[in-house]
């Protein structure tokens, strides 16, 4: 997960989501080193300090919220652009995605108060990075 993290970085900088930092790549190996040494080391600090426990539960946080979000997703491009080429439909798509959506919901409801509140400030951190960094360097999106 965490090499995976560090590739999502590496395409988030290229948009300009993320500081230049996160999208360099060493020159022979072609992999984002700098990168890959920072996600580890902080990785390492959260685990070192942080029961298992909670951490457990920030990951299955992080899984659902994640699914949640697909599900929306896909059902919001089905409706927006009905036209667009789909190598692959999802059957019953009305009733499949709102119902993901909420079991997704419930089960992060189910989680403990202290890790819906983590995740809460977790999300408000990355929405204070989108909207006070991302948002105006986004490649994607010029203003």
């Amino acid at each position: 997960m965490m090499l995976g993290q560090t590739r999502i970085f590496l395409g988030m900088a290229k948009d300009g989501l993320l500081p230049r930092f996160f999208a360099d790549v060493h020159p022979v190996r072609k992999t984002p080193g700098k990168s890959t040494v920072l996600v580890g080391a902080l990785v390492s600090l959260v685990a070192a300090f942080t029961p298992i426990g909670v951490l457990s539960e920030l990951t299955s946080f992080g899984t659902l919220f994640a699914f949640a979000m697909v599900c929306l997703a896909v059902w919001l491009l089905r409706r927006r652009e009905p036209g667009r080429e789909r190598p692959f439909r999802v059957p019953a798509l009305g009733v499949i995605a709102p119902l993901g959506i909420l079991t997704n919901a419930l089960l992060i409801v189910m989680l403990s108060p202290l890790s819906q509140g983590l995740a809460a400030a977790w999300l408000v951190m990355g929405l204070l990075v989108y909207f006070g960094y991302s948002r105006h360097r986004s490649h994607l999106h010029p203003r």
